[in-house]
């Protein structure tokens, strides 16, 4: 997944990732802007798990969503 796109059509993608982690707030999503690093930070503080952990999570995210 290009980062770059997701940051281009985050209005679309917010959706998804609010599926993935209901737990991020829309305010959270709208700081977040589609930057990766600020993704994986967001979940690490809302679901209390380190990095390692939310780099995974993103990925197997990467991995269902790679098609758009």
């Amino acid at each position: 997944m290009d980062w770059n796109i997701v940051e281009g059509n985050w209005k679309q993608f917010k959706g998804k990732v609010k599926e993935q982690w209901g737990k991020i707030t829309d305010d959270h999503l709208d700081e977040i802007a589609g930057k990766r690093d600020q993704l994986a930070g967001k979940i690490q503080e809302s679901y209390g798990i380190n990095k390692d952990e939310a780099e995974k999570q993103i990925k197997a995210f990467e991995e269902r969503h790679r098609d758009g």
